[in-house]
């Protein structure tokens, strides 16, 4: 009787996703390279992103004193906390190694580069996490060209959709 007995599983902190996407970055950016950092967030935060209360349009990171900083990103303010809510635009601090702050530094130093927020989400262990990358600003045309890409692409698949059938 022993052996028929079920085993207990070990229960995660929910299923890991993403929470808060950055979808203008990835189309007025050329993507680089990519970095996770942690997230040092308050209580009413991480509630408020389980949510999906966050914003990160317009956000960005900077680094400051041999410290990284995501500045501009909105996270609204948690609806059950009472006066105890955190400032929807406070700057926050990622958790990076010293080795990779060094080397995203001398990238940033070069002309042209911006470290951009891609996402938040959390990763299975349930801990906040933000998605970095060193991108380079596409010009007009580049993104023009993209387009017209996609449009080609669509006109094919379409006209070999009547000879699949």
């Amino acid at each position: 009787m022993m052996g028929l007995m079920a085993r207990k599983t070990h229960k995660t902190k929910g299923p890991p996703g993403i929470q808060v996407k950055n979808k203008k970055a990835y189309r007025d950016f050329q993507l680089l390279e990519k970095v996770e950092a942690g997230m040092e967030l308050l209580g009413t935060e991480v509630k408020s992103l389980r949510d999906h209360g966050g914003d990160l349009e317009g956000s960005y990171a900077r680094i400051m004193n041999d410290e990284c900083w995501l500045i501009g990103c909105k996270i609204a303010p948690y609806a059950q906390a009472s006066h105890n809510n955190h400032e929807p635009e406070r700057n926050r601090k990622l958790l990076l190694h010293k080795r990779q702050i060094a080397k995203i530094k001398i990238k940033l130093a070069q002309r042209g580069f911006t470290l951009v927020p891609l996402r938040i989400y959390f990763n299975s262990r349930g801990l906040a996490k933000a998605e970095l990358a060193l991108a380079t600003g596409k010009r007009q045309y580049d993104k023009r060209q993209k387009i017209q890409q996609r449009e080609q692409k669509r006109d094919v698949e379409r006209s070999m959709k009547k000879y699949r059938r």
